[in-house]
């Protein structure tokens, strides 16, 4: 078993645009000859594009592309800008009169990050395509992390910077890895349990537990921060079913509870996508930890590779 780069995984491109100066971007993940999918929404604030297709029952059995962005709902429209670039490509599911391009997506909100009046629109998400065929992806402050931060239970002035992250590896000819934007509204620990990123003090010189917070409010009402969210996309050249995918969307949340505490609030619209191309059978379960470690350390590495911005810090400034 050998660490690998997420962009050897074998069919798919995946890019990344943004604006830095209004703090938000647009990740794609494409699978030019398509990839059977899967998807599993466990947070309670969830803003996704054609995940009622993904059920193992519907017809659709292989989508063509994953946004992930920022924007909150309105970051959506990048899916249309990916629409049109695999359409123009000549990429989609054939319905007799044309081609339609299958494009599921999930945003997260930063809109109190940067400018809120400027989100992911059709033309960043072309721009993520264009670059996904470039091979330009960065982790850290780029695509949908542009403007994701982390820790927000108390609100945005006492979150962190965080961004997104990618994990890879390759045992023999599988692949399997995963990319996710993380805005989580608890914090982020590290592989050993350490909290590497999070809610901040009031003098913002320390991290403190949003979970034991939490817990000392069991008798307060009141609204907590809804500007929240952590996104995700399983890759692998596994082959799965479309049922398979849905149940190992559902297993690699088990990441997430992981690498994020508290996770899946009703403020979060936490979201995994799994995308399998099919080259190589796989043991179901021994996939299935493999992508959940995955996905924990995509969370991390979403922390780590993070910069300081926006008048937020970062993990950096801890270390």
């Amino acid at each position: 078993m050998k660490d690998i780069n997420i962009s050897e995984i074998k069919g798919f491109q995946i890019g990344s645009a943004e604006n830095t100066a209004a703090a938000t971007g647009v990740t794609v993940i494409i699978s030019e000859r398509g990839a059977v999918a899967g998807v599993d929404v466990r947070g309670g604030g969830p803003a996704t594009r054609e995940t009622d297709l993904l059920k193992p029952e519907n017809m659709v059995q292989e989508i063509n592309a994953v946004t992930l962005s920022g924007g909150s709902a309105y970051g959506l429209e990048a899916g249309c800008g990916v629409m049109e670039f695999l359409e123009e490509k000549g990429i989609g599911f054939d319905v007799g009169v044309g081609l339609v391009p299958i494009v599921c997506g999930a945003s997260l909100f930063d809109l109190v990050v940067g400018d809120g009046a400027v989100r992911p629109d059709k033309e960043m998400g072309r721009k993520a395509c264009e670059n996904a065929f470039a091979g330009i992806f960065e982790e850290g402050n780029h695509g949908a992390g542009t403007g994701a931060s982390v820790g927000k239970y108390r609100g945005p002035d006492r979150m962190m910077k965080s961004g997104q992250g990618a994990s890879a590896i390759e045992i023999g000819n599988l692949q399997v890895g995963a990319v996710s934007a993380v805005n989580a509204l608890g914090d982020v620990f590290d592989e050993k349990g350490k909290q590497i990123a999070g809610i901040l003090s009031e003098d913002g010189k320390k991290l403190l537990s949003t979970s034991d917070i939490i817990k000392e409010d069991i008798m307060k009402q009141f609204d907590i921060f809804k500007g929240n969210t952590t996104i995700s996309c399983i890759l692998t050249n596994g082959r799965l079913t479309k049922a398979q995918c849905t149940k190992l969307a559902a297993i690699a949340h088990d990441g997430y509870a992981r690498a994020i505490k508290p996770v899946h609030s009703t403020a979060d619209g936490d979201t995994i996508f799994v995308m399998a191309t099919g080259e190589i059978e796989v043991n179901f379960d021994a996939l299935a930890v493999l992508a959940t470690e995955q996905i924990a350390k995509a969370i991390q590495n979403a922390v780590y590779t993070a910069e300081s911005a926006y008048g937020l810090k970062s993990a950096s400034d801890f270390a």
